[in-house]
């Protein structure tokens, strides 16, 4: 019995050094990515403090960018994310506006999520908002904005009558036409888009437009303004209202990356990350996936991208084959890079915003 507490007692003290060891060797690694590659999460305060979720993000240039979220806050920055003003919409206190693209310091278009449907424009800096499209339909659910250029763009929202909601403008969002329905893809009962980051659709270079779906069914649906739609499977999890495809990036007609699982479980890490080197005809897993469910990924610089979500932020420098965690902070839904610069914006839950530098 004496013998038998002492193997017990130097197992125990052997179990505590290598789980303290693994630790310092986790934390070693991370110090050493940082290192390597210089990326790290700065946070910031904002102007007044909030506590809403923020899951609009559109980044200008290296000094711009504007937030959106719940209960009608809006926030802007004109000094690179240094410092943020806040100020809710009046009158649409009580909407979460999920989805935001801003021209300039002074412009900039936010959407709501749910019904009524509002598309609302500012051209004095969010100081004043004026509807410029509004729909009853209590099927519409606005998922995103995205735009090719200064002028042509699309809002695109949850199945009606089985097809994905369209609207297009021409004229930088002060009107706005929907799409016919003929021309909008059609999606399978129990599938539709998720409104998490506004990552789940995206505009390439020719008119191009890619979707992601997710629930009963998940799917890539690439198209042209007012052509015909491809389909694209990829083997990410799926099957429920709460699985699938949250977020797509490709930086190039090949090379691209999706991310995504199930909401329902964060920390589950299986089949909800995956990249293509072939424009999405096959995908593969990563040798190191992401700590989890992931709402959004977006390409910083070359092959180095950043996948963000609940239970925290990865960054892989391999195109989606490593992944490495970035940071730990809880509750970060978004991330985008400039459109025209290399300013890295991530925003959360409970008013959150970062700096990746």
């Amino acid at each position: 019995m004496y013998r038998l507490c002492i193997y017990c007692y130097i197992w125990s003290i052997s179990y505590s050094a290598i789980f303290f060891m693994s630790i310092r060797l986790t934390f070693i690694l991370l110090l050493l990515s940082q290192m390597l590659f210089g990326q790290q999460v700065l946070w910031r305060n904002t102007t007044p403090a909030v506590t809403a979720s923020f899951r609009g993000l559109s980044v200008v240039d290296n000094n711009v960018a504007w937030v959106s979220g719940s209960k009608g806050w809006i926030g802007k920055t004109g000094n690179g994310g240094e410092s943020w003003s806040m100020n809710q919409i009046k009158g649409k206190e009580l909407l979460d506006f999920r989805s935001v693209f801003a021209f300039s310091a002074k412009t900039a278009l936010v959407a709501n999520a749910g019904s009524p449907a509002y598309i609302l424009r500012t051209t004095d800096g969010g100081k004043t908002w004026q509807e410029v499209y509004k729909s009853t339909d209590t099927a519409a659910f606005f998922d995103g904005i995205t735009f090719w250029n200064d002028t042509d763009g699309v809002v695109y929202g949850d199945p009606v009558k089985g097809r994905l909601m369209l609207l297009y403008t021409n004229d930088a969002g002060k009107t706005w036409r929907p799409e016919s329905p003929t021309k909008c893809p059609a999606v399978a009962e129990g599938e539709a888009s998720f409104a998490a980051s506004g990552t789940a659709i995206r505009s390439y270079a020719g008119g191009k437009i890619m979707i992601a779906t997710g629930g009963a069914q998940s799917r890539l649906l690439s198209g042209h303004r007012g052509g015909r739609w491809s389909i694209i499977e990829p083997p990410i999890m799926q099957g429920e209202p709460s699985m699938g495809v949250f977020s797509v990036a490709f930086r190039d007609e090949y090379d691209g990356i999706i991310v995504g699982g199930d909401y329902k479980q964060e920390t589950l890490a299986k089949r909800h990350v995956f990249y293509t080197t072939d424009g999405g005809r096959t995908w593969q897993k990563p040798a190191q996936p992401t700590g989890g469910y992931r709402e959004c990924v977006e390409y910083i610089d070359g092959n180095t991208a950043v996948a963000v979500g609940p239970t925290g932020i990865d960054i892989t420098h391999d195109g989606g084959r490593v992944w490495q965690p970035l940071s730990y902070q809880k509750n970060s839904h978004v991330a985008r890079k400039a459109r025209r610069g290399s300013l890295v914006v991530v925003a959360g839950g409970n008013g959150t915003i970062g700096l990746i530098k």
